[in-house]
């Protein structure tokens, strides 16, 4: 996805099919653009989906369902050791599948070895020897999909007065060019929120005397508020993190700090020379894992992808593949 049409990561909680699961054909979840800020069988497509068992589950794959059905007890005694035994073998029944069963899975979906799969956090066996359901669920989506999953999300504007999507990305290009400019290693919010000043001039017109305050949030608070979000942009983007979540609020400006540029640059001189990464080189996912147990936790893939690519690009490693980078 090209980061321009991309919409800012802050903004993606306004559209309301975000919160949701969504009803997909597998042939759309295998083709949807990963961001680049912060990855049943309908016919469509073949996708594999993941799901850890759960404790109660273990040491009973082997079990035979048809040998061990339980049966009824005499009418009116309740045992509760039968009725247990019951509970757990329509439990085990619903989680032994068999190829060409109907299944519902919902879950998030990764990337798993470059290959796009779903985590699947519940699935179940659906009974539709008629294929009533199937065909319920096809009609559902295909409206979802018209209705509102095809639809981009618009956001509202003020005509008035800049919109908050060109005001923040006003604010973000500011603090972007500040950075670019100066070399920044390291700033707080207060080294840049200046600059951001010209953004309020043209609404702080002083009102007559005799005119009350107009109610709401101060110049002050307004511009807090934008620095933020700016700031937020720019972690999304991997720009800048934070070493430590303090009250003091240093960012980091990740192309510029030496420590973290020279920690990947160990780490891949490393462990590129055990017997695991020889051939390949070290995984992205990896050198992160890494970088977080050996130096700092808060960096992002963001963020570690923009050093490898500062690194890639001064020729102090080289990518043997995509995501695979070696030093020799």
């Amino acid at each position: 996805m090209d980061p321009a049409e991309e919409l800012p990561s802050m903004l993606w909680g306004l559209d309301p099919v975000f919160s949701a699961f969504a009803r997909l054909h597998i042939r759309d979840i295998l083709l949807l653009p990963e961001s680049c800020q912060v990855p049943v069988d309908d016919g469509t497509g073949v996708i594999n989906c993941s799901c850890w068992k759960d404790d109660l589950m273990k040491g009973e794959v082997d079990v035979d369902i048809s040998e061990n059905k339980p049966h009824d007890d005499d009418q009116g005694a309740f045992n509760p050791a039968a009725e247990l035994k019951k509970l757990r073998w329509t439990q085990q029944s619903r989680c032994s599948l068999e190829i060409g069963e109907l299944l519902r899975v919902r879950g998030l979906v990764k990337t798993y070895r470059q290959q796009r799969e779903i985590t699947a956090s519940t699935y179940y066996k659906v009974d539709d020897p008629v294929m009533v359901a199937q065909i319920e669920w096809m009609t559902d989506v295909l409206q979802l999909y018209s209705q509102f999953y095809d639809k981009a999300l618009q956001l509202q504007t003020n005509t008035a007065s800049d919109s908050p999507v060109s005001s923040l990305s006003r604010a973000t290009n500011i603090v972007k060019d500040f950075l670019q400019q100066r070399s920044v290693s390291k700033f707080t919010p207060y080294d840049v929120q200046d600059l951001l000043h010209p953004l309020f001039t043209s609404g702080t017109e002083t009102a007559p005397a005799q005119q009350e305050p107009v109610s709401g949030p101060s110049a002050h608070q307004e511009l807090r508020q934008l620095l933020k979000g700016a700031l937020q942009v720019l972690q999304d983007e991997g720009l800048v993190y934070r070493r430590v979540m303090s009250q003091d609020e240093v960012y980091y400006v990740t192309v510029q700090d030496k420590d973290l540029l020279m920690v990947v640059k160990d780490i891949i001189r490393e462990d590129s020379k055990r017997e695991k990464f020889r051939a390949k080189g070290c995984h992205l996912l990896h050198i992160l894992s890494a970088v977080r147990h050996r130096h700092i936790l808060n960096v992002s893939k963001a963020a570690l992808e923009l050093v490898l690519h500062s690194l890639e690009h001064n020729s102090d490693i080289v990518s043997t593949r995509d995501n695979y980078y070696t030093m020799f």
